[in-house]
């Protein structure tokens, strides 16, 4: 395949060098993909013809990967691809992000349970407020990262009160659903007890497939929505979709082990990561919203 003009252009001002080969990957859901090769190496090229305008304050899309990225590579634990650079839209060059191509390996086993332990030392990254210092954006979803000295009040009001706005506008949000969902927003401190709970660095969207391993069997962290969060919170969306091997918890557990009562707070925090789906998705995830709902407020 061929790159658009104008993204080719900026990518060899970038690079240095023309781009030569370039093979069509997945990109996700929101943008396009290509493997790149150029005289500097091979790259993962990332690019969007239409990104969704952000709010003023808020930085683009592909920037606030780089700088997720960014975050997590200084904390020296799990590797993540190294960010070349990345491009808002100009002319005729869509919004890009470029960065460093991890070859996948087949040994998810090992890396697996690398990953379990690098993700724990992770956690241990720890800071003074639940947040960050600049929102990003969770899938395409906006994600307000407003710094908050409370976990509660941070989970509460930028997590499932966003999500709860942001459903509402979109005609998501029925009265029962709506009840219910305020209830647990307001009764969450009878379920997180805030002495346990301290502001990790957190991937912030780790499902399945935004980790793999790679061909020399160490594990890879991509697409991060960061912040500094309870760690529960992470390893509940862990948990949402599947993705990670026994080895992968055991290792976990086994470098930081669970705060009591871990279990019985998994789908309270899942239900941040549900609701988002509900407004990427629409309503074919409102039966599952609801059950989590029922199950915390009735």
């Amino acid at each position: 395949m061929t790159l658009p003009s104008g993204l080719a252009a900026a990518l060899e001002k970038l690079l240095g060098a023309p781009p030569r080969q370039v093979q069509l990957v997945s990109g996700g859901d929101i943008s396009q993909a290509a493997r790149v090769e150029a005289a500097g190496g091979t790259f993962l090229v990332k690019w969007h013809a239409h990104p969704p305008r952000p709010a003023p304050g808020w930085p683009g899309m592909f920037e606030a990967e780089a700088r997720g990225l960014q975050l997590l590579a200084s904390a020296k634990t799990v590797r993540v691809p190294a960010v070349l650079g990345f491009g808002e839209p100009a002319g005729n060059s869509p919004a890009f992000i470029a960065m460093e191509w991890i070859e996948r390996g087949t040994d998810s086993q090992r890396a697996a349970a690398a990953l379990g332990k690098g993700l724990a030392a992770l956690h241990h990254r720890t800071t003074a407020v639940y947040g960050l210092d600049h929102h990003n954006y969770c899938g395409a979803t906006p994600q307000d990262n407003t710094q908050c000295e409370s976990w509660v009040e941070f989970y509460g009001e930028r997590r499932l009160g966003f999500q709860l706005a942001l459903a509402a506008r979109r005609g998501l949000m029925p009265t029962a659903r709506r009840g219910r969902l305020e209830r647990v927003i307001a009764g969450l401190d009878r379920w997180i007890d805030e002495s346990a709970c301290q502001p990790s660095l957190l991937h912030g969207d780790l499902w399945g497939g935004n980790w793999l391993a790679g061909a020399d069997g160490e594990p890879a962290l991509i697409d991060p929505a960061v912040y500094f969060g309870d760690r529960e919170a992470e390893l509940a969306m862990c948990r949402l979709f599947g993705g990670f091997p026994p080895d992968f918890y055991r290792a976990y557990d086994h470098a930081w082990p669970p705060a009591p009562g871990r279990d019985g707070r998994i789908q309270l925090y899942q239900l941040y990561h549900v609701l988002n789906h509900l407004n990427l998705f629409g309503e074919s995830y409102g039966g599952h919203v609801d059950a989590i709902l029922r199950r915390y407020a009735g």
